[in-house]
Formats: structure tokens, sequence, C-alpha cells
């Protein structure tokens, strides 16, 4: 039998039967000071002092969470969230202050390894200790014996197995595999198996340290809803946009060593955290004032005798006055693409394609083009082959028949995880960039690490003393050195928080190449992606709904994790409309990143050192770039006013083009 994970008991709240949700999570406002001096309160953090090695990381720290409240927590990496983490576990020693829990909470989440025994179905269930132990006992006693099946009952015992089966089926494990052994799996599958047990013990206290960076869009889709529904409390570090706004009902943010409780979602939290900054800001400027103020008097009476007195007196007020710090700005630097030369499209046309490997084709009936200006999101489960999709496209994968065609010059940038892997430890980033770019100078070499926000300290450190964000930001500048046409980016996002995942959103939008984008973080493929492309049964065809429709056709397909079917989104009289909707939304999505880019362009075009003698070059490519993009911008603005004007037509008189039908 595997290593039991966490003690825990299902009792009649129904933990095991969480609603399986597509839809916004309800924010519950909590009041801090209020939650302080409630009686069911889960967990109490009073004036904590943490640190490693004589650098602080918490000081006086406080916050209280409320018993069945879903928290965000939220900071800069390297803050100390995983810290806190283990100093709630008990892992870990407090320097000063108290974290205190209501007695016998059980704390549970995805720190401990179950082993290697056992089937993945009887992992999780080995997850409900008690279960386990209970029919484990023998007893000969009848008393014992009635008390042992009416426990039994009371705690759901003889429908765990198939509520574990759809914990397993949601995180991505087909009902075929829930019996394969668990030591069989690979690194990221066995964190979706610990996964699994964790939720199947639903601990009074839940702490999820990054859950879906294991998982694909489908498992983190069906991870929302499981835990906007998770009827205790919840503790999350997230750097997935979505999953905050969807799940958490307030914030906890990390910054300056303490903690500050805010509620609602993230987005709620951006705009409470942006008013009192405004707020802080003004304080601080008026503080500021009237400390110079009382400084000038002090320094004008302090030794004259008939002011001496007043004057000590307001040297004093400025002792005892509590300085008021301004918030420091975001230090996230934005990503900063090279831009390619354009190509005559198509950049890669795939006819009749199949492709995988040692001879066995994974992929096939591919007919698809791909074009400079294309942000293309690949759908599709694990296993189905987007990255093999991917290898395809960046010619890491030759195709197995059919005929594929790429443009003259064709470069092509390719990410994936198992590259930050790749890095080398004991060099730093501009070595790693050096060996890339052997004929650059060194100044050149700094200003590309810059732009990807290692700045000159970072860029001269091994690579094994940088944070899995700025390993991250460096395998992206080795995919980008050499000014791509196309990006082929596998799961980008993984390492980085939640400011640099909209840094790389926005340099993807304003990126002048195409974009091939694998991600389970739907903010991004939002905001960046304006086609679908489903890999699915062996093969990729365009997927003409949109992310949302998509997010409920898979929870929908969910299985019975779920007490009710989700809300699904309300469909157009039929699918003609549907695709006229999507068809206007890709225009709306080009015209703005073309906008975007215009600006930027204009931009620099406004500097006056760009028309230096020494810039003629660099003027003459801005200016051309900037005629590009106007006749760019043109065409897709007519583009997006033919399309407005179908979808007005079809909703306008929906007999008359061939839409009275449902």
């Amino acid at each position: 039998m595997p290593q039991q994970l966490a003690a825990t008991r299902l009792s009649e709240s129904g933990c095991g039967q969480p609603v399986a949700r597509f839809g916004p999570a309800r924010n519950v406002p909590i009041d801090p000071v209020a939650a302080m001096r409630q009686t069911t309160w889960m967990l109490h953090i009073s004036e904590i002092r943490f640190g490693y090695d004589g650098a602080p990381l918490f000081q006086g720290a406080s916050a209280a969470i409320p018993s069945g409240h879903k928290v965000g927590l939220v900071g800069r990496n390297g803050t100390g969230k995983t810290t806190l983490f283990r100093l709630i576990r008990g892992e870990l020693e407090l320097e000063a202050g108290e974290i205190r829990q209501p007695k016998g909470t059980r704390v549970g989440g995805v720190d401990q390894d179950p082993g290697d025994g056992g089937s993945l179905l009887e992992t999780v269930l080995a997850a409900d200790t008690e279960r386990a132990a209970l029919l484990a006992e023998n007893p000969d006693d009848p008393v014992r014996i009635a008390e042992v099946q009416t426990r039994l009952a009371e705690i759901g015992a003889w429908s765990a197995e198939g509520r574990a089966s759809a914990i397993l089926k949601g995180l991505g494990f087909p009902h075929d595999q829930h019996m394969q052994p668990f030591s069989g799996l690979s690194g990221g599958w066995r964190m979706r198996v610990v996964l699994a047990a964790a939720l199947f013990a639903c601990p009074d206290l839940l702490l999820l340290d990054e859950p879906t960076n294991f998982l694909d869009l489908e498992g983190a889709l069906w991870l929302q809803g499981y835990l906007a529904n998770y009827p205790r409390t919840a503790l999350i570090i997230s750097h997935d946009r979505n999953l905050m706004n969807r799940v958490a009902g307030s914030i906890l943010h990390l910054e300056q060593r303490r903690l500050t409780l805010y509620r609602g979602g993230y987005d709620q939290f951006v705009r409470q955290r942006a008013e009192r900054a405004q707020y802080s800001v003004a304080v601080a400027k008026k503080q500021e004032a009237y400390r110079a103020q009382l400084q000038s008097y002090v320094d004008r009476f302090r030794y004259k005798a008939d002011k001496a007195k007043q004057a000590q007196s307001r040297l004093k007020m400025i002792k005892r006055m509590v300085p008021v710090v301004a918030p420091s700005g975001s230090d996230h630097a934005a990503f900063r693409f090279p831009e390619p030369e354009d190509l005559p499209p198509p950049l890669v046309s795939l006819e009749g394609v199949s492709t995988g490997y040692d001879g066995q084709a994974v992929l096939q009936n591919l007919d698809l083009r791909i074009d400079q200006d294309d942000r293309i999101a690949l759908l599709g489960r694990n296993g189905e082959g987007k990255s093999t999709f991917a290898k395809l496209l960046s010619n890491r994968l030759e195709s197995l028949g059919g005929r594929i065609t790429r443009a003259g010059r064709l470069r092509v940038g390719y990410f994936a995880q198992h590259q930050i892997e790749e890095l080398h430890p004991s060099e730093t980033p501009l070595e790693h960039l050096a060996r890339e770019l052997p004929d650059k100078p060194l100044p050149r070499l700094r200003s590309m690490a810059a732009g990807f926000g290692l700045a000159c300290e970072q860029a001269e450190l091994p690579v094994e003393k940088l944070s899995g964000g700025q390993h991250a930001r460096l395998s992206l500048l080795l995919a980008t050195c050499h000014s791509p046409h196309m990006l082929v980016l596998d799961e980008p996002t993984n390492h980085l928080d939640i400011e640099s995942r909209e840094a790389l959103a926005e340099a993807l939008n304003a990126y002048p190449g195409a974009v091939i984008l694998i991600s389970h973080d739907a903010f991004l493929l939002s905001n960046v992606a304006d086609r679908l492309w489903l890999v699915e049964n062996g093969t990729v065809r365009p997927y003409d709904d949109d992310l949302e429709g998509y997010g409920n056709q898979i929870l929908a397909n969910a299985g019975p994790a779920k007490v009710q079917k989700p809300a699904r989104r309300v469909p157009g009289p039929n699918s003609r409309l549907r695709v006229l909707k999507v068809e206007l939304r890709k225009c709306e999505m080009r015209v703005q990143r073309l906008v975007h880019m215009r600006q930027v362009l204009a931009q620099e075009l406004s500097d006056p050192g760009i028309y230096a003698p020494d810039r003629a070059s660099e003027m003459i490519m801005r200016q051309k770039r900037f005629a590009e993009v106007e006749d760019r911008l043109d065409q897709a603005e007519n583009l997006w006013l033919a399309a407005q004007e179908k979808l007005e037509a079809a909703e306008a008189n929906p007999a008359a083009n061939g839409l009275s039908g449902r």
C-alpha cells in the first residue's frame, strides 16, 4: 500500500463531491480586521518574523483567514510565498510571532510523495487515512462493528472509488489508466496524481503551490471548477490570473515582508492596490512637505532662546513621525523581441503531411497554412500531439509523408519547457548568449539581456543562482535572439509571475511575426491568439468556437466529479452564427494588435535622436515598417467592417441567411 499522504475524513459537507463549474467564483467580501475577531478563522498569522542568512522575508507580518474561504497568495518571485507554506506546516521555525490554527486542523497539499507502490487509484484512495484505517479493522465486538460501519457510511467510504476516479479523470487520466502502477509515471504525471490525492483527501486547510504548472489547459479548467466549489479553506499560490479570478474570494499579497488581505479576485486586487498606491503616494508627499516645514522651523530657531523650546518640540515631532513609504513601481522589464524582415506568404504550408516517431505516425492528414501575422493557439489534451506538431513546425521533427513548403530564409524560434533544464548551471546568461551570437559585441549582448529583464548583475550570475522566472526569460531570449519570423512557444509561462505573463502577452501582440502557442494559461491564450487549432484524434484542424466555448465543452465532458452540469454558454441560432461571431472577434484582435504596433513605431519615430546621421539606416527601417503597418491596418479594418456587416445582416434577418433553425 502506498505511503499515506495526509490525514483526512470526509464528512457530511459533501467534500468528496464538488461541483465542477466553468464560470466566475462568488467573491466573498472579507474585512481583514473583522476576520481577526471572528471565532471561525482557520489560519491566524500574528506578527511573524523569519529570514534566511540574515535576509528577512517576513517582518511583523499578520493576517487572518476565515474558515471556508479560498484565498490566493500572490507576490513577486522570491518574496517568500513557498516559505510561508513551510512555516504554516511547521517545517520551519519562526524567529518571532506565531501561526495558529484550530485544534485538530488537518493541513494538506502536494508536498508529500506517496512512494512507488500501488495503482493510481490506490494512491489516491490512500490519502483518506481514516477510511483506510477503518477498512483495515477486523473487530469482533458487535458494538465496534456497528461504530465502524456507521462511520464508513458517514464519510462516504462506499462511494470513494467513484470520487477518486472522477478526480483522476478531471486531471487527465482516462479511466483505463486508473489501475496502472504509479511507479511507471514520469515526474509531471506523478505530480498530477499527488494533486488528485490532495484534493481527494479534502483537508480542512488545503495548501496548493502553483497547482496548474503540470497541467494542460483542459486540466487547468477542470481544476478551476473543482476549487471554486471546494467546501473548506484553501490557500493557493498561483500565477494563473484566470484561476485567481475564478476561484479566489480574496487575495493575500506578500510585499515588503508584510501581508495584506484584499477582498475579491485578482482583478479587484489590482484595482484596489492601484487605488491604495495612489493614496499612499499622496500621503507620502504631504508628510514630506510637513516634515520639511518642521525641519525648516527647527533650523531657523533651535538656537534662539525665545524659540528653542518650540524648536525642540518640533524636532521631537519629526523623530516620532512614522514614514509613509510610497509603493515602488513594478521592476519587471518588458520583453523586447527583435523584429524580423517580412517574408512573402505563406510562411509554412502543409499538404497531406504526417509526422511521428520511429516511423509511427502520431499526426496525419495535416492540411494547414501559417502566415506571418497569424496568432494560433493549439488546444488538446496532453498526449494528443501538440508538442509533436510544435517540433514539426520548428524543424525538430521530420515529416513521414506529404508536402511541407517553407518560405525562403524562414527562421523559427522555439521554446519548450525542457529547454530550461538544458541551460548550463555554471555559465552566465551572457555566456549562453555569446555562444549563440559569437559576432555580437559584449555591450550589444548586455542590451539584449536587459531587454528580457536580465539586468547587468543578473546577466553575469551563474544560471544556478537565478530564479525560475529568470531561467524562463533567458530561454525565451535564446529562442528569439536570431530574429525569427515565427515563434513556436510550448508552455512559456510556467516559471513566470503574473506581471511577467502580462508583459509577455504585450510583447507577443507587438511582435510582427507569427506565433504558435501551447499554454495552460487561459489569460495568455485569450489575449494573444486570434485563431484556435485543435489537436485531437491524430490530426490538427481549425476550431471554430472560441476559448470559452472550448472550456465549456471540456467541463461538460469532465465526468461524474460534478454534482450538476456546468452552466453552458448559450449558443447562437446555429453554428453559422457562432462562426461569424468568432470571425469578428479575430478581426478585432488583429486590428488591436496592429494599432498597438503602430503606436510603438510612432513613439520611436517621435524620438529626435533617431534622425541623427549615424542612425540613418535605423530611421529608414522604422519609417518603412511604419508604412507597412499602416497598409496592413487599413486591410485589417476593412476585413473587420466586412465581418461586422455580415454578422449584423445575419442577426437582423436570420431566415434570409439560413439561420432560422436551431
